[in-house]
């Protein structure tokens, strides 16, 4: 059976546009990934599980933008069936859903081709509706009584990476060297506060998952010199791995913001409206696999599979 992608360019570009709008306005949406109190993402009303790749970032700047208290989402029949209903002039964010197709050859009617269609479609945040007496309300996840120390568990996730690459501290930069394999930092007092040492390092251990031993990324060991389509699309699979491991952590990642740096990922973006959707899943891939140690001894607040609701 011969498998291709079939894509349809508008989901793409109404995506990418999302981000680009989040960019003009001075946000980096990976600076800022949203989880509630209790430490829990985006989630599916009809799953409960959270949602992934970049429908976990779509959801994430709506609700720091909205400010949204809930972590649940659903369609607006999801939210009449659990007895809600979704308040007059409010609007949906765009998530997607991949739906696998299989049909006949035109030419050969014994031979089938699969591929997959990118659907866009609208979810609420379980705030934009109504919830009379009765009605089965999507429950929050409580706040522990007792929180773990972020920078444990951020301590924790950079030593339970498998086959985690040498890290060597010293000078003045931080680098994964693709060739050597192995992940240079500066000393961990040459930062102000210990969550920029983390994200810093979380940053360089998204970028060697890339190498053929882990992984496993086009362009690791022969990225182009820096504004380059090879080197923007791993710098932001690393910004938003990044991201997502300090989420994990409960620390603040720490990301450039000046003019120069956003005017990089708007450049970036409008060339490739592809891009930020693939580097959304490459970077879930890589995070998926640095946290694998962590998910198999503690309870994983991030589920398996691509849910979209």
């Amino acid at each position: 059976m011969a498998t291709t992608t079939k894509q349809r360019v508008d989901a793409y570009q109404a995506i990418t546009d999302r981000i680009v709008s989040a960019l003009e306005t001075g946000t980096v949406p990976w600076q800022r990934p949203w989880r509630n109190v209790a430490g829990v993402g985006p989630t599916s009303m009809s799953s409960r599980k959270e949602y992934r790749g970049i429908n976990w970032w779509m959801l994430s700047i709506t609700a720091m933008a909205e400010s949204y208290q809930s972590m649940h989402w659903g369609t607006y029949n999801q939210i009449r069936e659990l007895g809600g209903q979704v308040r007059k002039g409010e609007h949906g964010t765009q998530v997607v859903l991949w739906k696998p197709v299989t049909k006949k050859k035109e030419k050969d009617d014994d031979k089938t081709e699969s591929y997959l269609v990118i659907k866009l479609f609208n979810v609420f945040n379980a705030d934009q509706a109504d919830w009379p007496e009765g009605s089965k309300r999507p429950v929050e996840a409580e706040t522990p009584e007792v929180l773990w120390n972020p920078l444990n568990k951020a301590e924790g996730i950079a030593n339970g990476m498998p086959s985690r690459p040498e890290v060597k501290h010293g000078g003045n930069r931080a680098f994964y060297s693709p060739l050597l394999d192995y992940i240079g930092m500066p000393p961990r007092d040459a930062f102000d506060y210990a969550d920029g040492y983390y994200s810093t390092l979380f940053h360089e251990m998204v970028h060697s998952t890339g190498h053929k031993s882990r992984v496993g990324r086009d362009g690791i060991e022969a990225m182009d010199g820096f504004g380059s389509e090879k080197y923007s699309r791993e710098e932001l699979i690393a910004e938003m791995g990044a991201a997502y491991l300090c989420s994990e952590a409960g620390v603040p990642p720490r990301i450039d913001q000046s003019a120069a740096y956003i005017a990089s990922w708007l450049k970036a973006l409008r060339d490739d409206k592809k891009m930020v959707v693939q580097a959304a899943s490459q970077a879930q891939k890589a995070t998926d696999f640095i946290l694998d140690t962590l998910q198999k001894t503690t309870p994983s607040k991030r589920e398996v599979g691509d849910v979209t609701g």
